[in-house]
């Protein structure tokens, strides 16, 4: 008995870390819960308001770990990337490209890299960017970024502008 205990302890303060300590917990959906407090939920009508409008936006899915660079409906780019691990997700919603930097230097607790190519950030500190420190896209290894094989990083860096939307699911 104790352990169930200790499980649920865990969990619950797990959520209340992840959601802000004041956020709404929703042990069910967890992610969704972090998702809210990032940004707004996409929706299916802001995909579909998207894919009739003429205007190129982003599209990051963490579940196949692909990015596609649309224009209205029409698919201009797509390349496999790796998104945020388990206990660093990438977090979910809809957002605009706010800064560019050709290069930028990123770090954190864990890690400092220097000359981070094409960065893209889109909410807070979390950007598409180059990475030329591994190759293992399709596996979300990443602190949340989006990290994208540097050549791949370069076309689509030159291909949005800052305003682009972002939809990361």
């Amino acid at each position: 008995m104790t352990k169930y205990w200790q499980t649920i302890s865990i969990a619950l303060v797990t959520a209340l870390f992840l959601t802000g300590l004041g956020g709404e917990i929703n042990l069910i959906n967890l992610e969704g819960a972090i998702a809210q407090n990032s940004s707004r939920t996409v929706r299916n009508q802001d995909i579909q308001r998207l894919k009739r409008s003429r205007q190129r936006w982003i599209e990051i899915d963490r579940r196949s770990q692909t990015l596609t660079a649309w224009q209205g409906s029409r698919q201009a780019y797509s390349v496999i990337v790796s998104t945020g691990k388990s206990a660093t997700p990438t977090p979910t919603g809809l957002f605009n490209i706010q800064t560019k930097y050709s290069t930028a230097r990123m770090q954190g607790e864990d890690y400092n890299i220097p000359d981070v190519p094409h960065v893209m950030y889109y909410s807070g500190n979390y950007a598409i960017h180059g990475a030329y420190w591994h190759r293992s896209f399709g596996i979300p290894i990443s602190h949340g970024c989006t990290n994208v094989a540097p050549d791949h990083a370069a076309w689509l860096y030159r291909w949005a502008a800052v305003g682009t939307p972002v939809v990361v699911r």
